[in-house]
């Protein structure tokens, strides 16, 4: 006759015992658990980072301490974009990263009169920089190389940018902010 392990019979008087797992149970959730941490460990090494912005220097459109991710995988297939808000390795300490909007992309000509930025001889019209953001500053025509980037913050008036350390190298920029996740009052896409 089998053996019946009576922790698994339902009887008036084991109503409330639960039923241990079996080893079978136990590596199935183990075995999945571990693809949900390879699959995360993938998307975030190769597709998306989660980021937090430090400094004002994107404001309005991002904020001090705001948690956002970053497409990673984007300029692998694509090219950057005016208006792109990327993230990149500081040209002059590479061990910190920045996060800037770009405004001229190779092959630009761009100058700043007195704080209106100029591309190609055309005025920008920035919209995402308020009034109350802008500055007087000015910056010299210039063409911009092979793989090099104009970016600057949106807050121009306490922006460290292209304005202060040159273009950005191609190789330092690793991504594009796509979207903010925290707080969740500000949640959406970065524009």
């Amino acid at each position: 006759m089998p053996s019946v392990d009576p922790t698994n019979i339902e009887s008036p008087d084991n109503k409330d015992a639960k039923p241990t797992p079996s080893p079978l149970t136990v590596s199935t959730w183990a075995r999945d658990l571990l693809f949900a941490i390879a699959i995360s460990f993938l998307i975030i090494t190769f597709l998306y980072q989660p980021v937090r912005v430090e400094g004002t220097s994107m404001m309005p459109g991002l904020q001090d301490q705001e948690r956002l991710f970053i497409n990673k995988f984007q300029y692998h297939f694509e090219p950057i974009h005016r208006d792109d808000v990327v993230v990149f390795h500081f040209p002059l300490d590479p061990s910190k990263s920045y996060i800037k909007r770009v405004i001229a992309i190779p092959g630009d000509a761009l100058r700043i009169d007195d704080g209106q930025v100029y591309v190609n001889g055309k005025a920008l019209k920035e919209s995402y920089v308020p009034r109350r953001f802008r500055d007087d500053r000015s910056y010299p025509e210039t063409v911009l190389p092979k793989n090099e980037y104009f970016v600057m913050g949106d807050h121009r008036l306490i922006s460290s940018d292209s304005r202060d350390f040159g273009p950005v190298n191609r190789n330092l920029i690793y991504g594009k902010a796509t979207f903010v996740y925290w707080p969740t009052d500000d949640m959406g896409v970065v524009h």
